[in-house]
């Protein structure tokens, strides 16, 4: 069967298009990220796939929203015994007060500790989350780059991390600069691995074609083992939290 696989940016979205010998065009957004696909006949432009998209994007929106709503990580509370993610463990979230500067530890194995001013708000503590989460992203990226930039014989020459409510990274191929979603520091390491890895074969072949597959066959041969424990997100978390610090 003759296809053509590619990425088509509409407005804020990137589309995943598969063009194939079929009649009509077929739209879905799917979870848990809501990322959009397109199925469309071979004889449709991209400028038609664009305007059949732009088309349904208040029905795309509304899917996404459904989707960031169900959410497959309960909402957070910060409070003690909750749990939490690192790099795809479940961890314990224990709650201390305390006057110095706020920051996170990792204890034993078993537990995320939090160290904040006694009263702090759930957005100074979800702030103060976030930042490790950044900080420890910050010392494993460079690491992947460094090994992967002689492999596929490019260089990176900026990157960043930034929340992303649909996407796990994009990539400006001409200022050959990649962003990463924070929420990788969540997944266990091949996640950030595989992302890094796609948005710096970008840099060779813009389009999601089989030439993209292949150099993602041959640097890393589990990227769609990978790709689909992205898909699948991180277990449901069930709310089981204390309102004291252990």
């Amino acid at each position: 069967m003759i296809t053509e696989t590619f990425t088509l940016q509409v407005s804020d979205l990137s589309v995943q298009v598969i063009k194939k010998p079929i009649k009509n065009l077929h739209l879905g957004v799917y979870p848990p990220t809501g990322w959009v696909r397109v199925a469309a006949p071979l004889r449709l432009s991209e400028e038609a796939i664009r305007a059949a998209v732009l088309s349904r994007l208040s029905w795309i929106r509304k899917q996404q929203q459904k989707f960031l709503g169900q959410g497959r990580i309960s909402p957070r509370a910060y409070v003690s015994g909750e749990s939490h993610y690192y790099l795809g463990k479940r961890y314990r979230l224990r709650i201390h007060s305390t006057t110095q500067a706020g920051h996170v530890e990792l204890s034993h194995a078993r537990f995320i500790d939090l160290y904040c001013r006694q009263g702090a708000n759930k957005d100074h503590k979800e702030r103060l989350l976030q930042t490790w989460h950044r900080q420890n992203l910050q010392e494993r990226i460079p690491e992947l780059i460094a090994r992967y930039e002689p492999i596929l014989r490019v260089k990176v020459a900026e990157w960043g991390i930034k929340r992303m409510k649909t996407r796990w990274g994009t990539c400006n191929i001409q200022a050959r600069r990649i962003w990463l979603n924070l929420d990788l520091a969540q997944y266990p390491e091949p996640c950030l691995e595989y992302v890094v890895v796609h948005e710096m074969t970008h840099l060779l072949e813009r389009l999601h074609n089989d030439r993209f597959k292949g150099i993602l066959d041959r640097v890393m041969p589990h990227w769609r083992q990978v790709k689909s424990k992205l898909k699948e997100g991180l277990p449901l978390v069930l709310p089981e939290c204390e309102n004291k610090t252990p």
